[in-house]
């Protein structure tokens, strides 16, 4: 789940603190060193987590692009200047073509940190707030957002401050606007680095947690953690509101071969990772020391390389069965285990969960009921050239959209494009000729700085053709550009 963190940049942030210390400091280098404890406690506990860092004031800046590369967003901190007034609804307006750019709408978080001041005059927080709901479409207020996010408020201002109690109503406003949680962060005491660190830690133990469980299957049983953290599921259900929390204990009832599973439905998908070692040794040290034996210093530390996991036994089967698991997380709730590559040369363990119930599957059955197919399949006696899966399921045919690339110089290569452009006259689907036409103008501003001169000239031929008058012509056919470069280009 990617995190975004926006610093408040205003003025009022570079407003002196009177402190013991000698030296001169203000609310915005407070802010910095709550902003780097979080990064330190990230940097332990959640290094799966990407992270953008947003500086915004009357305006907004991407200081940092999303990366787990901790260290960047530090050294960006450090050349933070101070800018003119507040405004968080330019904040999330940025913040929200961010996220959906790079995320396509996935779930995230965001992590406002400014100083209790509400902003002067139009674009101040209160004025934003007052006329949210009587705004034309056109200045539509931000929140709530097109996809899941919680948003945390972090207020670096001591609450005895009137300035600060009037603001934080507001915050809160904000925070319920958003529709998917949040919290309202505030310093317990003055402004200082303690109370500043303490509040960036409750931020992090509440939404930043790791969740610890085990994998069983038989008589395996493997310690794991699943990133990011699995989020209770609510469903509403005969106007009754259900909550399903995900257990601590993930069962794997039996395996199934990825052409009978297909590409179900799914809520959610998560990373399983093996439990690293020294952690469960610090678990175990702090039992022992609890009863009076060794220390956790004196626990012997072993390579976590070298250590067995069942999670590699059954990554590897997995994936050379082309297989996957499925695993049952709570009662009525199952998901399947598989191996996901994000690359040619990475893959990972992968849990992706069902909707609840037993039938959230519906060519799989209950799954309650699934049993070996064996007995079916010594019932039934099929020929070799017709070996068909026990479930109701297509073979597996190669499908027009599975080669691996399209050659748009080649008439052959335009050949689909044609066929899906006929196909949705013919249904008189034509919003999609524009989706196509996004879709390859898209892939054109992707190509990489190797790709061949063609390549961006016969995309944005395709796509302007799907755009003009022509293509709604069925009679009309999209031919390659004629073009002096030699030889050929992919796109």
């Amino acid at each position: 789940m990617p995190t975004v963190i926006a610093l408040d940049v205003s003025l009022s942030m570079s407003r002196p603190v009177l402190t013991e210390a000698a030296e001169d400091y203000q609310r915005r280098h407070f802010a910095i060193h709550g902003i780097n404890s979080f990064l330190d406690t990230l940097s332990s506990s959640c290094k799966l987590e990407f992270v953008s860092l947003v500086a915004f004031s009357y305006l907004w800046e991407q200081l940092c692009a999303f990366t787990r590369d901790f260290g960047s967003i530090r050294s960006a901190l450090n050349k933070v200047e101070a800018y003119s007034k507040t405004c968080f609804e330019t904040a999330l307006n940025g913040i929200k073509a961010l996220i959906s750019d790079e995320w396509n709408n996935a779930p995230c978080q965001v992590i406002m940190i400014t100083d209790g001041s509400l902003g002067i005059g139009v674009g101040s927080l209160k004025a934003s707030l007052e006329t949210a709901k009587s705004r034309p479409p056109a200045e539509k207020f931000p929140l709530p957002f097109a996809f899941p996010c919680k948003i945390h408020i972090v207020c670096i201002g001591n609450t005895s401050d009137p300035e600060v109690q009037r603001a934080l109503p507001y915050y809160q406003k904000l925070i319920d606007m958003g529709g998917y949680g949040g919290e309202l962060f505030t310093l317990e005491g003055a402004i200082s680095f303690k109370s500043v660190e303490d509040v960036f830690h409750r931020l992090t133990e509440q939404y930043y947690s790791q969740f610890w469980g085990d994998l069983c299957c038989g008589n395996f049983s493997c310690p794991i953690q699943l990133f990011p953290k699995p989020e209770p599921l609510v469903r509403d259900i005969d106007d009754e509101r259900e909550t399903y929390n995900i257990s601590e204990k993930l069962e794997i009832i039996g395996f199934l071969d990825i052409k009978d599973i297909g590409s179900p439905p799914t809520v959610a998908r998560h990373l399983i990772l093996p439990r690293p070692l020294k952690d469960r040794e610090k678990d175990s040290a702090k039992s022992t020391d609890n009863k009076g034996n060794k220390s956790e210093e004196e626990e012997e530390v072993h390579d976590d390389g070298k250590s067995p996991s069942f999670t590699v036994l059954l990554h590897g089967g997995l994936k050379m069965e082309s297989m996957v698991a499925i695993a049952r997380i709570q009662r009525d709730w199952y998901g399947m285990i598989y191996s996901w590559a994000d690359s040619k040369k990475k893959s990972n363990l992968m849990l992706a969960l069902f909707e609840p119930g037993q039938l959230s599957v519906p060519w799989i059955g209950p799954f309650d009921q699934l049993t070996s197919c064996k007995e079916y399949v010594s019932e039934v006696v099929y020929s070799d050239e017709e070996k068909k899966s026990p479930f109701p399921v297509r073979s597996g045919d190669k499908h027009s959209y599975a080669y691996n690339c399209v050659v748009w110089i080649k008439t052959s290569g335009l050949q689909e494009l044609n066929r899906t452009r006929r196909a949705a006259l013919s249904f008189g689907f034509h919003s999609l000729l524009g989706a196509l036409a996004s879709m390859l103008e898209r892939e054109c501003t992707m190509l990489p700085g190797t790709a061949h001169p063609d390549a961006a000239l016969q995309l944005t031929h395709a796509a302007n053709f799907l755009l003009s008058d022509a293509a709604t012509d069925a009679m009309q056919n999209l031919t390659p550009l004629q073009t002096n470069f030699a030889g050929g280009a992919n796109g």
